[in-house]
């Protein structure tokens, strides 16, 4: 599974970086691939490890703020693994291609 999430804290101002790096030190230390960008990170792994990582990663967001709202994307495919760094793989060669002609 891969999926792509974010947990935003509610309530604690416009600056929101010290909360949301409560979470990504959870995500990182977890040892499932990871990569984080500016408004989602994406995570790599089974179903209950993805979704136990989710899980810890907000409940370390609760910590230090008192509300937060989460979005989750997820692509199931069974079987398939290194998803996280073959989907961009697969565009930049396209892209690589098309750049040739």
């Amino acid at each position: 599974m891969l999926a792509a999430f974010s947990i935003t804290p509610v309530g604690v101002g416009e600056d929101v970086g010290r909360e949301v790096a409560e979470a990504v030190r959870v995500i990182r230390e977890s040892g499932l691939p990871n990569r984080t960008a500016a408004s989602f990170t994406e995570i790599e792994g089974e179903w209950d490890e993805v979704f136990g990582v989710i899980k810890k990663a907000t409940d370390a967001v609760m910590a230090v703020s008192s509300r937060c709202s989460i979005v989750i994307k997820a692509d199931i495919r069974p079987g398939r693994t290194d998803t996280l760094t073959a989907k961009v793989e697969s565009v930049e060669r396209y892209l690589t291609e098309q750049n040739a002609i």
